[in-house]
C-alpha cells in the first residue's frame, strides 16, 4: 500500500488494510482461496508463512480426527465390571481367600442354583402342557455373568497375596492387555494414592460396611459398641482418617492422564508456531528494507531545482562562481553546464 506508484498501472488493485487482511487470512484456509495476494516481497512472505501454518494445522487436525475415530471403534476402554466380563484380552482375579473371592464365588453358585432350578422345572415330566408352555422361553432367563467371570478368574490363577497381585498388574504390557486386580475398595484406593503406576476403573461393586462378628448373646457385643461410640465421640476415627488419607506422607500427586495419549497435542505441533513467528520477523525485516530502499536509495538521483533568490547575487544551491543575476522565477544556469544538488 505504501508503494502505490509501482503498481499504479495494474488492473487489479487491492489495498490490504485491517479488514482486507482479516478476510484474506480467513479465506486462505478455505478451498476457495484468499483471492489476490500481496505484491510486495514482505507481504508475500507473510502470506506464504500463513499458508504453511494453515496447511499444517488443518492436516494435523484431519489426521488426528481420523485416528481418533478409528481407534475409538477398534479399542473399547474398560469402564465397568460388565466391560471387563465381556472381553478376553485382560486377565483378572482377586486375592485367593479374600472377601472379594468369596463374593464372586457365591454369586457364581447362586447363578448355578438358579440354572438347576430352571432346568428341573423345564424338564419335569409331571408338568402339564399348559404349565410347561409357561416355562418355555427362547433364552435362559437368568444371567450367567458371574459364572463366566469366576471361570475366567480360575483360569487366570488367583494371586496368593496382595503384593503378588500388585506386581502382576505392574508387569502388564498396557491398559488393554495384561492383568487387572479385583479387590477391596479401601486397599485399591490406598494403592492408587501411594503409587502413580495404577488407575482405578469403574465404580464400587456390592458395597457393604465393615463389621465385627461375635457369638450370639456374647457380652463382647455391648463392649465393642461402647468402645466404637467412645471413639466417635472423641473424634478419634476422624483423626485416623485424616492421618492415613489426607495427610499421609506416602501419598503422591499423580498427573491426570488423558484417554487419547497417542493423539496429536499442542506439544507435537509447537514447531509450526515458531515457523509463523520467524516468518513474521523476516517479513518485518524485509518491509523495513523495502521502505528504506524506496524512500532513500531509489530517489537519491532526483535533482533539486532551486529558484533563484532575487535579493542575493548568488543563486542558492549553485557554486559561488556563477556570474550574473537571475531574475525572479528564472533558473540560474551557466552556459553548457547544469549544477545539481543531490537529495540525500
Amino acid at each position: 500500500r505504501g508503494n502505490r506508484e509501482k503498481y499504479k498501472d495494474d488492473e487489479e488493485k487491492r489495498e490490504f488494510n485491517l479488514k482486507e487482511c482479516l478476510w484474506f487470512c480467513m479465506t486462505s484456509l478455505t478451498p476457495q482461496g484468499g483471492g489476490e495476494a500481496p505484491k510486495n516481497l514482505s507481504g508475500r512472505l507473510v502470506a506464504a508463512t500463513w499458508w504453511l501454518f494453515g496447511f499444517i494445522i488443518i492436516a494435523s487436525y484431519t489426521a488426528n480426527l481420523a485416528a481418533f475415530l478409528t481407534v475409538s471403534r477398534l479399542d473399547t476402554p474398560i469402564e465397568s465390571l460388565d466391560d471387563l466380563s465381556k472381553q478376553y484380552k485382560i486377565q483378572y482375579a482377586p486375592v485367593n481367600g479374600s472377601s472379594t473371592m468369596t463374593y464372586f464365588q457365591r454369586m457364581a453358585d447362586i447363578e448355578a442354583r438358579f440354572y438347576e432350578i430352571w432346568k428341573d422345572m423345564s424338564l419335569n415330566d409331571s408338568l402339564t402342557d399348559v404349565e410347561r408352555a409357561k416355562l418355555a422361553v427362547w433364552d435362559y432367563p437368568v444371567s450367567d455373568k458371574y459364572t463366566k467371570m469366576w471361570q475366567a478368574m480360575k483360569e487366570a490363577t488367583l494371586p496368593p497375596d496382595l503384593e503378588t497381585a500388585v506386581e502382576r498388574v505392574r508387569k502388564s504390557k498396557s491398559s488393554s492387555e495384561g492383568f487387572a486386580y479385583l479387590g477391596d475398595a479401601t486397599d485399591i484406593k490406598y494403592i492408587h494414592m501411594t503409587s502413580c503406576d495404577f488407575v482405578v476403573v469403574g465404580e464400587e461393586v456390592s458395597r457393604k460396611p465393615y463389621a465385627i462378628a461375635v457369638q450370639q448373646g456374647s457380652p463382647l457385643k455391648d463392649q465393642f459398641n461402647s468402645a466404637i461410640l467412645q471413639l466417635l465421640n472423641r473424634r478419634e476415627l476422624e483423626r485416623l482418617k485424616e492421618q492415613w488419607w489426607n495427610r499421609n506422607e506416602e501419598s503422591k500427586q499423580c498427573e491426570t492422564s488423558d484417554d487419547q495419549q497417542d493423539g496429536i497435542s499442542i506439544q507435537n505441533i509447537g514447531g509450526v508456531f515458531i515457523v509463523i513467528f520467524v516468518g513474521i520477523g523476516l517479513a518485518c525485516v524485509t518491509l523495513a528494507f523495502e521502505y528504506w530502499w524506496y524512500k532513500y536509495r531509489k530517489n537519491s538521483n532526483i535533482t533539486n531545482v532551486i529558484v533563484s533568490d532575487p535579493k542575493h547575487r548568488r543563486v542558492a544551491g549553485f557554486p559561488k562562481d556563477v556570474g550574473g543575476k537571475a531574475n525572479e522565477g528564472e533558473l540560474a544556469l551557466r552556459p553548457g553546464k547544469l549544477y545539481v544538488k543531490p537529495k540525500y
